[in-house]
């Protein structure tokens, strides 16, 4: 008979693993927290960081955390990291790990950048003949010249996350965790850092990723976890918790409200908003945003627009600006249900489509859906602008606009799919 601990060990186990911080209102109240005697008087309030979690990941795979800024993300992926022990509950790790956690964490701002790659690899237990080895691929991937020997202290924001990427990544561990530090660094290394999670993950390696591109990590991931106020809210393939969670984003409903009165409040009170109003997020300087969506149905422009059902034409073009250093962007178009479920997409770097570029950078894709075959509903169209591979997403407008589909027609479902009929007498 073969018992649990026989099996093979998750690279991570949590089992009731939770954060709890003490907050007061007065700092003397703190000062008393520190007597044993005084401690009376001290009235603590606490703060649950991270809830509760029984949690495993198997080795091999590649997940994606979700949620709002203070959910608990960073708090979940420290006590993977082991900077921070749990208030109670375990943590068990299988294999060395790696991390790049907030920016300024793990170097020491007074020594150099060499210094600081030998001391990280130090830690994770890599040999100094090793990380010698290793340092001009290190520096090479870092792209910071002469600043290797340095202080730290010296760096802008987007060296350092250069340096600590790559070092992060070039030690061979067995678990990589990456939060959202990478949103700092420049398009050209955002590229590169990609690529190489790419490759982490196509070795087997396991990795925890943070990040606020929900189409990187449905693109990236084989799961996800959306965290919220310090607990779990879901754990499951990508599509299904992302889509929950732009849902969520948008009407404030969780996973349970959907359908209920909760939901027709939330609908009223968005009611009239117009489709793609605000920026799209911004990514790194330097290198590519979009520029523009375009939509229209029969040749007449919008953001609401009406569609008849195996009639009407519809076209969506999107422009962007980039540096004309770099490789041309990519572009990709998505149509979803109100509610945020993908129902279809195309991509120009799927389909083999070189994307024009004038001297300048600017350049426009356009693709034309003909007798458009969704049937009766509300539709949102999403525009997004990616690098040269579809990894690492530039920008992006969703919804760009609405399409409200009519048909005279009864037939019930998403689409028309092509068919035909062959009927013999028996």
């Amino acid at each position: 008979m073969c018992s649990e601990a026989a099996a093979v060990a998750p690279a991570v186990r949590l089992r009731g693993a939770c954060k709890t911080y003490r907050t007061y209102d007065r700092p003397v109240e703190r000062l008393f927290s520190l007597f044993p005697g005084l401690r009376r008087l001290a009235r603590p309030r606490l703060f649950h960081s991270l809830q509760p979690l029984d949690l495993d990941i198997r080795h091999g795979e590649v997940v994606g955390i979700v949620g709002r800024n203070g959910a608990g993300k960073s708090t979940l992926l420290q006590l993977v990291c082991r900077t921070l022990p749990p208030t109670a509950g375990t943590v068990q790790i299988d294999g060395t790990v790696s991390a790049l956690l907030e920016l300024g964490a793990g170097f020491n701002p007074e020594f150099t950048g060499r210094e600081n790659v030998y001391l990280s690899a130090s830690i994770l237990g890599i040999p100094r003949a090793e990380t010698a080895r290793r340092m001009d691929e290190i520096v090479r991937f870092a792209d910071i010249g002469d600043f290797v020997d340095q202080p730290v202290k010296t760096y802008s924001s987007g060296m350092y996350v250069r340096l600590a990427f790559a070092v992060a990544t070039a030690v061979d561990p067995d678990i990589l965790v990456v939060d959202e530090a990478l949103s700092v660094g420049d398009g050209a290394f955002a590229r590169k850092s990609f690529e190489r999670i790419m490759t982490m993950k196509a070795a087997g390696k396991t990795i925890l990723f943070c990040s606020h591109s929900l189409y990187q990590l449905e693109a990236i991931c084989s799961r996800v976890l959306w965290i919220d106020q310090g607990r779990l809210m879901e754990d499951g393939p990508p599509g299904d918790v992302i889509a929950h969670y732009q849902r969520f984003l948008d009407t404030g409903l969780r996973p349970g409200e959907y359908g209920t009165a909760a939901e027709t409040a939330a609908a009223a009170a968005t009611a009239g908003t117009a489709a793609g109003d605000g920026d799209p997020p911004a990514g790194p300087q330097g290198y590519a945003r979009l520029a523009g969506v375009r939509v229209a149905v029969d040749g007449t422009e919008g953001t609401e627009l009406v569609a008849r059902s195996g009639a009407s034409d519809v076209s969506i073009e999107v422009a962007f600006d980039s540096d004309p250093a770099l490789p041309s962007p990519t572009v990709a178009i998505t149509i979803s249900t109100a509610d945020g479920h993908i129902l279809t997409s195309v991509a120009t770097w799927e389909e083999g489509i070189a994307v024009a570029r004038d001297p300048a950078g600017r350049g426009r894709a356009r693709v034309v859906y003909p007798r458009l075959p969704l049937l009766k509903g509300r539709y949102l169209v999403g525009a997004y602008v990616f690098c040269e591979r579809g990894i690492h997403s530039y920008g992006w407008v969703d919804p760009a606009a609405t399409l409200e589909v009519t048909q005279e027609d009864i037939v019930k479902g998403f689409f028309r799919m092509p068919h035909h009929w062959m009927v013999e007498a028996s």
